[in-house]
């Protein structure tokens, strides 16, 4: 096994034991603030670590390789496990669950936690790298699905292989875009993930391609997530020069947020034939407004996307905790969070330890 695996293996396994706190700590309204006033929202879980995908981005080959270590079955959390961490976060202000992995769709009976899922009061949607719509969006509709992202690098051939590293075609994710659709996981949204000097060619026939189709295509800054993927400053395209670059050829003008903290700036073309989103993590932080946790798939919260350690929620299940000690070990994380990494980020964060993207979902 190679020093960079057991390096990441040392991040992965980075944790604390999840405190509790009074009861009466714990505001009457049930909601819960950080420690910069923002409320916890959005919840993302992810159900599992592998991927089909070698993305340079996320899971390079140089790493996530045959010899990659992956998590156990048991060490994964069940599906009623996930359903009761999920009750309590939606109990104290969360109004939106996104099942992230890894890729999703590879957990064996995904549609099972779909269906416990959906029966509680939010918004459900799954990120996924499409591969598997085909077969599975039809069954993830039935069982409550409320709508798909789906990752696509680039709209040509040979910028998208490079970038999968599985050498995946495109029309083949378009078939899952399209049997998406066919089973009303609408609307659509595709993420395009733009690294300076390999697909910002991409950006302007990925914005074509999608212009009318009712899919919102947003393009994301390439960030230094996790300690696999090499990320350098100078591999970043601004969001503005995204924009400026569709805008050349298709006017965009701006529009407001669908809601207070979403992270994609909205731009629709001018013409009325759709819109374009942008996520500037790196040029135009926006930790000041983020309300988002992250379940990995081991149990673990961490309240950034750039955390160093996580929050061990599994062993409070896996003893016996009963619901108010595990609400309590939820308030002690949230409302001592500080987190505003993109806010501060240089050259020595960026090169520090970090969680790998594929273990907490992006």
């Amino acid at each position: 096994m190679s020093e960079k695996i057991i390096h990441l293996l040392d991040t992965r396994t980075a944790t604390r034991a999840a405190a509790l706190i009074p009861a009466q700590a714990i505001p009457a309204t049930g909601r819960l603030d950080d420690t910069r006033g923002r409320p916890v929202r959005d919840l993302r879980i992810s159900v599992t670590d592998r991927c089909n995908f070698r993305c340079i981005y996320c899971m390079p080959k140089s790493v996530f390789d045959e010899d990659y270590p992956y998590l156990a079955r048991a060490e994964l959390l069940s599906f009623e496990e996930i359903e009761r961490i999920a009750k309590l976060f939606v109990a104290h202000g969360v109004n939106k669950l996104r099942i992230t992995g890894g890729e999703p769709l590879l957990r064996k009976n995904i549609e099972r936690l779909i269906e416990r899922l959906a029966r509680l009061p939010v918004e459900l949607t799954l990120t996924t790298n499409g591969t598997l719509l085909p077969q599975k969006a039809r069954a993830l509709r039935d069982a409550g699905l409320s709508r798909v992202t789906v990752s696509l690098d680039a709209i040509d051939d040979e910028t998208f292989r490079r970038m999968n590293d599985v050498d995946f075609p495109v029309s083949q994710v378009l078939e899952g875009i399209d049997a998406a659709h066919a089973a009303g996981l609408a609307p659509i949204k595709v993420n395009m993930v733009v690294k300076r000097g390999t697909n910002e060619h991409a950006i302007v026939p990925m914005a074509r391609h999608f212009r009318g189709s009712g899919h919102i295509v947003r393009f994301i800054e390439f960030m230094d997530v996790g300690s696999s993927n090499g990320w350098k400053m100078d591999e970043v395209l601004p969001s503005a020069d995204v924009v400026a670059m569709i805008d050349a050829e298709m006017p965009l003008e701006p529009i407001d947020p669908n809601y207070p903290g979403e992270v994609a700036q909205r731009w629709r073309y001018r013409d009325g034939s759709g819109e374009v989103g942008v996520i500037s993590s790196v040029t135009q932080a926006f930790c000041s407004s983020c309300t988002r946790a992250r379940l990995s798939t081991e149990g673990k919260i961490y309240t950034c996307l750039f955390a160093t350690e996580g929050h061990d929620l599994r062993a409070l299940l896996r003893e016996g905790r009963s619901d108010e000690d595990i609400t309590s070990a939820i308030a002690a994380i949230w409302q001592v969070r500080s987190d505003r990494y993109s806010e501060i980020r240089t050259a020595e964060t960026a090169a520090s330890r970090k969680i790998e993207m594929s273990y907490i979902g992006g």
